[in-house]
Order: C-alpha cells, then sequence, then structure tokens
C-alpha cells in the first residue's frame, strides 16, 4: 500500500506556546522536563521481552503470540514472536492504510491479527520482520531505565498514521486533520541535531523563538551541567544516516544502538547537572512503525479533538488511536520498577497518548489557559506518579550501560529517501525558499539520496536562521516571520 499523499498544511496555531513559555511555578517536586520522541517502534517490538526478564507485572510478550498470514483463511500457517530481532533495514509500512490492515485484519475488531498479512503484501521477508523483538540484551539501555524507573504499558500513538500527525499531537492535542506527513512550518526553542521538525508550525517560525534553538551537541551537556535546562525542553534526534552522523532516531533502516546511545547521552547529562532532584525525562515513540503489537488500540470512545475530518478516501474522524508505543520516565521522584497502565479519569475510556503530555504539562505548572482541545481535555495525565516519595532517591544510576552497534555496516548514504525524510526535505524548502520554485516537486525528493537530503536541510536550515537573526538585528518586530526567496546558490544547488 502507498502512503497517502501529503498535503500542505501551513499551521498557524500557537499551541506550543502552552509547552515552550511555562511561566507559572509547579505545584509539586518536577521543575524540568525533557521530552525525547524517537521513530517507527511498536512497545512490543522493543520492551515485550521485558515482561519475562525484568518485571512480569508489564503487559508484554509471553513468546507465544501470532499472527496467520491470511486473516481470511482459519488454516493459514502463522508467524510467532521471537526475541531475536537485530538491525533492521527495512521499513515496514506504516500508512494509515496499511495500519488499519494491521490492527482490523479482516473484521471490525481491533485483534491485532493483521501485521504479518499486511507486510507479507508488501515483501515476504518483511512478514518474519515485524514479529520481532528484541531482547533486553539488546536494548541494554532501556532495560536499565525499565527497571529503575517508570515503564507505561498503555500509551498509544495518538491517531493510526505516520511520524508528523503524530508529533503534532504531542505538541497541541491534534494534527489539524492530517492522516499523513505534512508539508508545513514551524519555529521552536529545541535541542535539535538535524532539521527540527517542530518547524512544522508555521506560527513558530515568528523572528522571537529563533533564539530558542540549540545545537544539541555540547549546548545540551553545558546547560545540564550549569542548571540552565528550561522548564521544558525538546531533543530532536538525527533523522538522516550519513558516515560520520548515523541516525539515532531509531527509525528504519537506522541502527537503534544509535537511539540508546542517545538516550544514554540524555539521562547521563541530565543525571550530572544540579537540576537532577527536580527533573524528568520523557522518552517515547511517534507510532509503532509497522512492527507488532499485540494489545488492541482502543477504538471507541476516543474524542475528535476538534471535530476536523480527514482527506478522502477515508474521511478518517481522529476517533481511535494508533498502536501501543514504548513510553519510559525517569525521575528520582519515581520508585524503582514502577509499571503505569491505564489513568486514573479524567473519563472512563481516558487513555494514555501523546495528548498527555500537553495535558500534563498544564496540570503540572498551574497553566490557566483552557486546554488545547477536546483531546488533551480527554487524555490521562501522570503528576501522580511524582507524589509517592516524600524526598528524591538518592540511588538512581549515575551512568547507563554502554552499547554494542547492531549494524555491521556503514550507512548507506545512497539509499533514496524515506517518505519521513522526503517531508523534512519539503519543510526545508519552505524555510529556503525553494518552494517557490515550480520545479521543486515531488520528483526531487524522489530523485534525492539520504546524503543529498542531508545536506540540503541542513543548509536551508542555516540560511533561514542566519536570515532570521539578521532580520532581527536590522530592527524588525519579533512577531514577523521571514519569507525566504531562492537565492542563486540554492537554485543550483535543488537537484
Amino acid at each position: 500500500m502507498s502512503i497517502p499523499k501529503t498535503i500542505v498544511a501551513l499551521l498557524t496555531i500557537s499551541s506550543l506556546h502552552l509547552l515552550l513559555h511555562i511561566t507559572a511555578s509547579s505545584n509539586g517536586p518536577i521543575k524540568t522536563i525533557v521530552v525525547l520522541v524517537l521513530e517507527n517502534r511498536s512497545f512490543d517490538h522493543m520492551i515485550g521481552y521485558m515482561k519475562k526478564t525484568i518485571n512480569p507485572s508489564i503487559d508484554g510478550l509471553n513468546g507465544d503470540e501470532c499472527n496467520p498470514q491470511s486473516t481470511q483463511n482459519p488454516n493459514s500457517q502463522s508467524i510467532c514472536v521471537s526475541d531475536d530481532a537485530q538491525y533492521v533495514e527495512s521499513d515496514p509500512d506504516h500508512s494509515f492504510e496499511a495500519i488499519k490492515e494491521q490492527v482490523f485484519g479482516s473484521g471490525e475488531f481491533p485483534s491485532m491479527s493483521g501485521f504479518v498479512q499486511q507486510a507479507s503484501s508488501v515483501s515476504p521477508n518483511l512478514s518474519e520482520t515485524v514479529m520481532k523483538c528484541f531482547s533486553p540484551s539488546s536494548v541494554p539501555v532501556y532495560e536499565s531505565l525499565v527497571s529503575e524507573f517508570a515503564v507505561f504499558d498503555r500509551w498509544f500513538s495518538s491517531i493510526p498514521g505516520p511520524t508528523q500527525p503524530n508529533r503534532l499531537f504531542a505538541y497541541s492535542a491534534t494534527s489539524h486533520g492530517a492522516t499523513s506527513h505534512v508539508k508545513a512550518t514551524l519555529l521552536k526553542g529545541v535541542y535539535y541535531q538535524s532539521i527540527p521538525t517542530t518547524l512544522f508550525f508555521r506560527n513558530m517560525r515568528r523572528l522571537r523563538y529563533v533564539f530558542k534553538f540549540s545545537e544539541f551537541g555540547w549546548n545540551f551537556r553545558a546547560d545540564a551541567r550549569k542548571g540552565r535546562l528550561p522548564s521544558l525542553s525538546v531533543i530532536e534526534p538525527r533523522y538522516f544516516d550519513v558516515v560520520g552522523s548515523p541516525g539515532n532516531d531509531d527509525h528504519p533502516s537506522h541502527d537503534v544502538a544509535e537511539g540508546q546511545r542517545l538516550v544514554k547521552e540524555v539521562y547521563e547529562a541530565m543525571r550530572a547537572g544540579p537540576q537532577w532532584n527536580q527533573s524528568l525525562l520523557v522518552v517515547t515513540y511517534d507510532e509503532h512503525g509497522g512492527f507488532f503489537d499485540h494489545v488492541s488500540t482502543p477504538y471507541k470512545g476516543v474524542p475528535s479533538p476538534d471535530g476536523i475530518v480527514g482527506p478522502a478516501p477515508e474521511f478518517f474522524g481522529f476517533d481511535r488511536l494508533g498502536v501501543r508505543v514504548p513510553t519510559i520516565m525517569a525521575s528520582p521522584w519515581i520508585k524503582r520498577g514502577t509499571v503505569v497502565r491505564s489513568p486514573k479519569g479524567p473519563t472512563e475510556s481516558s487513555e494514555f497518548e501523546h495528548s498527555s503530555i500537553p495535558a500534563t504539562v498544564k496540570k503540572m505548572f498551574n497553566l490557566s489557559s483552557d486546554y488545547l482541545t477536546f483531546r488533551d481535555r480527554w487524555a490521562g495525565t501522570f503528576e501522580s506518579l511524582f507524589t509517592e516519595l516524600d524526598s528524591p532517591r538518592t540511588d538512581c544510576p549515575e551512568v547507563l550501560p554502554d552499547v554494542v552497534p547492531l549494524r555491521k555496516t556503514k550507512a548507506k548514504e545512497d539509499a533514496k529517501l524515506s517518505q519521513f525524510q522526503s517531508e523534512l526535505v519539503h519543510l526545508a524548502a519552505f524555510l529556503n525558499g525553494d518552494h517557490y520554485l515550480t520545479r521543486f516537486t515531488d520528483e526531487v525528493t524522489k530523485r534525492m539520496t539520504v546524503k543529498d537530503g542531508h545536506e540540503y536541510v541542513g543548509r536551508a536550515f542555516s540560511r533561514f536562521v542566519q536570515a532570521s537573526k539578521e532580520a532581527t538585528e536590522l530592527g524588525a518586530h519579533d512577531s514577523a516571520t521571514v519569507d525566504m526567496r531562492p537565492s542563486l546558490t540554492s537554485r543550483r544547488r535543488v537537484p
């Protein structure tokens, strides 16, 4: 199945103000929150086997979970889960249409029986790939964090769709009608390693936000060491996989070992800093990436955020959640070995999903503003997780385990762009003004290699930031947005 054609959505919402301009004081022990959203892995795929080795109360895998090769043939052979996942080169389908088949199979109930059938329609070998899961020792950083802190075993992606719509929910509790990736624009204060996906919000491209962007590198470590982390920080991983700068977002075909190293680096920097005793690290995934999970996705009692209906042919009402994804939280205020399941309200059908982040931030920081949408008003919140201890723990590990690479080869720089990377290139084209060029079409990204895309988005983002800073120095109002036009240089460089 093909991924739906992307749609242009120039988002003008100010929802991210909730997350970026926390001026109210926290009514609990947590004053500093760091959020890291990784890519395209299901809960069972990454954490399922920790039920056997770490904590039997985790709703993980028994090892006998299977999917038939055909959901319509009762005599069809099945493929079962295994704990021998290694480096995954293939990128399973995670479009809206594919996820519907994975979740519902051939029925009307979310039986989670269609993963093998859907994968087989793409490639026979892929059907085994989507059922393979990692042994805990292959993801040692998560093995340690799940043992030491909290894992949520009923945290779902916000919609049964791909990356960008789900990332939008994490920041604004809606995807504004998008069920596929969105070509759009945004700017927000983050620690970035590649072009920030938070630039998909047009409103946040304003000059007042340009100086909130910092390269992750030494900046995050320095700010953590000096106690300068803001109330909420967002870490953006590397979305392109090139030699010398491997992708660490966990999106196939990137090595999950690189994602483990990123989580390790973030945690250890926070742990060593003076803000640790008031800090929370949230690690989650945008969506499941087409990999198997056995827990049925909620499909009743889920409110539409804003009444917007998705595009044809499905006209999705945004009234069911996506597949369960890994979510881990680390803080000295969390009891060791905590497993969090269903929330206690605010409604009987409420679940933990990406909208739980802005919903919890609102409560924890006593924000007087209303909820962003009906979805975050409904989503479960997790502020009670930090009320079970009278004082911060002193036994939290200072160092997490080292990670062994799973991939034995170099990055494939000449590979074609993934759908998500293609969207990042289109975002860069908006920032750089190249979208004004009639020859900058979808065909351009189809011709690009990963190395081409990496270099293009780097140039475009740098040019946009530099122009924004120059506009500020010239006295432009901080509410203005730089509207770039293609330069002679960029015209020559567009593939």
